[in-house]
């Protein structure tokens, strides 16, 4: 091969190589998760309109610039609801001034959730969670795009509300960026969210998205 031949393959080989580096440092390996998925696609979630506990509209706009952590509920519920919100309460003072992060309690409950109720209910475990509801008409189409599922049990004035015990971190541009499932490590104990391990995945994924 003729040394003009010889350089200019050098040379080919040298620029695919430096563009291979460039694009593989540009996708940093994902996060190893203990207790989340994380979709390959974030999506942007479709326009919605709530209101929280002060009266005030949440909508899409309210999850810029910043990290939103979403689970369903009901302020009636007997068990999963005030278990994982005082979980939540106690992840987020490790959170805190690490991520910057807001808890948002979705009631799926809007006839016996008030704005009143909802606002003793939160303040409860801690006054910087935002608790929100809407019309069924709006809860529907936004929880089944979180991947949530609720349904009502019984009838009466004393009905039950089943629902999803998952959580649903938003990214700051407002796309779903994972769910944090429960898991068991006994199979004779119920699933559950560990805060180690939520904690570990929260701090992980934000970070990740800023690199």
């Amino acid at each position: 091969m003729k040394p003009i031949l010889v350089i200019i393959t050098l040379l080919i080989f040298s620029g695919l190589g430096a563009i291979a580096a460039v694009n593989y440092t540009a996708k940093p390996t994902p996060p190893e998760l203990l207790t989340s998925y994380r979709y390959p696609q974030q999506r942007p979630l479709s326009p919605f309109e709530l209101t929280d506990q002060n009266g005030k509209a949440f909508t899409n706009d309210q999850l810029k610039h910043k990290w939103s952590l979403f689970f369903v509920g009901y302020t009636s519920c007997p068990d999963v609801c005030p278990t994982t919100l005082g979980k939540l309460a106690a992840a987020y003072q490790q959170l805190e001034g690490v991520v910057d992060l807001q808890v948002v309690f979705l009631s799926v409950d809007p006839a016996r959730d008030t704005q009143a109720r909802l606002k003793d209910y939160i303040n409860f475990f801690n006054p910087n969670f935002v608790a929100v509801t809407a019309p069924h008409s709006q809860l529907l189409p936004l929880t089944r795009e979180l991947g949530f599922v609720y349904t009502m049990v019984g009838e009466g004035e004393n009905y039950q509300v089943d629902h999803s015990a998952s959580m649903v971190l938003i990214s700051p541009d407002g796309t779903r960026m994972a769910t944090i499932k429960p898991t068991s490590l006994d199979p004779r104990q119920l699933p559950q969210i560990r805060n180690k391990h939520l904690i570990h995945d929260v701090i992980a994924l934000a970070t990740h998205y800023g690199e």
